[in-house]
């Protein structure tokens, strides 16, 4: 698979095909996404994988406390406003999967459903945890710990699994704390669902959107 088609190719999949990953292979992607660059070469990322009872223990008490309407509380708190252009992206995929779906902006049953399933993590079999050690400057901490999920994102797309990263899945540490003695001293970043994508889901299907080149870029010259 060339580069190009693996970066354009790759899309965050909202349902997985009830089918577990195989042990050895989540290790395969590991193990390669481990070579990616970071800062001084500190390679500073921790990875905990949830699976079998464990992950399906994670999924109900994560559904379950975004449904009570717990409040969340992130390790890295997640922005509440942003410039309009960046709000227009979010809302705009937003309507894109909703309306995948066939559900109205009135319909909050249907909505609410959905942000249930977010936070189960789309039922996916295997849940990739980064985190990185407290000590740790975040700002540098948070760059390398993108690269390495973009590495093992486009990783797994090649061995024809899907993956999601989901903000949702580390809303509440306290559920990763508590249930896994996942420890105090470590700041838990991100989780990257994965698991085989269900290739007939409208949710997996909907057409994306980028921005252009005139967008984001200035040529100095």
């Amino acid at each position: 698979m060339e580069t190009r088609d693996a970066v354009k190719g790759r899309r965050s999949i909202r349902r997985f095909l009830p089918k577990p990953v195989p042990e050895e292979l989540i290790k395969e992607i590991i193990a390669d996404a481990l070579w990616s660059p970071s800062w001084g070469n500190t390679q500073p990322w921790e990875l905990t994988v949830l699976t079998g009872d464990a992950m399906k223990q994670f999924m109900q008490k994560n559904r379950e406390a975004v449904m009570s309407g717990k409040e969340g509380k992130s390790d890295v708190p997640t922005p509440q406003t942003w410039p309009d252009a960046h709000t227009s992206r979010y809302k705009d995929v937003g309507r894109r999967v909703l309306n995948s779906l066939d559900i109205p902006r009135e319909d909050k049953e249907g909505r609410m459903d959905y942000y249930g399933r977010m936070y189960a993590c789309f039922e996916a079999p295997a849940l990739v945890m980064f985190s990185v050690d407290k000590a740790l400057s975040l700002e540098y901490a948070m760059l390398d710990i993108g690269i390495i999920v973009q590495s093992f994102c486009l990783l797994a797309f090649e061995k024809g699994l899907g993956t999601t990263v989901l903000a949702s899945s580390i809303n509440y540490p306290d559920v990763l704390r508590e249930s896994f003695s996942f420890p105090e001293d470590k700041r838990i970043i991100i989780g990257v669902a994965i698991g085989y994508p269900d290739p007939d889901a409208p949710e997996n299907n909907f057409e994306r959107s980028r921005g252009t080149l005139e967008e984001f870029v200035k040529w100095v010259k």
